[in-house]
């Protein structure tokens, strides 16, 4: 199998059952979509940081890292999740479930409010979303 095969073997397998599945299952449709988003961003990347290592890990990582931006982790948001939640149906450990979910922020600059990798809803309450945020007016960036 070729190294590009191989990446979009892992890419399938990240995307349909694993990080899909979870989200049908505990999230929804809008989280089911920015994860295989995120998973297919990654497939691109000159270095696929998923190219080695378990998928469990990353499949775990990428929800995690998508939760962590959008308040899967906050009680008063629907849908909620614990980060336990997330590594024990994936059977990861928090830590590195963590730090590879830090790597992926990183990497693609994810913060809250992220126009790309954040739900419908968080983007239609977002403040930021206002004409003056978007000329940069409130926090002096663009």
């Amino acid at each position: 199998m070729t190294d590009k095969a191989a990446i979009q073997a892992r890419t399938q397998q990240l995307i349909t059952p694993m990080t899909a599945g979870y989200c049908e299952t505990h999230l929804d449709d809008d989280y089911k979509g920015l994860c295989e988003k995120l998973i297919l961003k990654m497939s691109r990347k000159r270095h696929v940081p998923f190219e080695t290592g378990r998928t469990e890990i990353w499949a775990a990582a990428v929800v995690y890292a998508i939760g962590s931006i959008n308040f899967l982790f906050d009680k008063s948001f629907e849908p909620y999740a614990t980060a336990d939640d997330i590594c024990d149906h994936f059977g990861t450990s928090k830590s590195t479930t963590g730090q590879k979910a830090g790597l992926i922020r990183k990497t693609f600059k994810m913060d809250y409010f992220d126009r790309e990798f954040s739900t419908r809803w968080i983007l239609d309450g977002n403040p930021a979303g206002s004409p003056l945020m978007r000329l940069g007016l409130l926090f002096g960036r663009r």
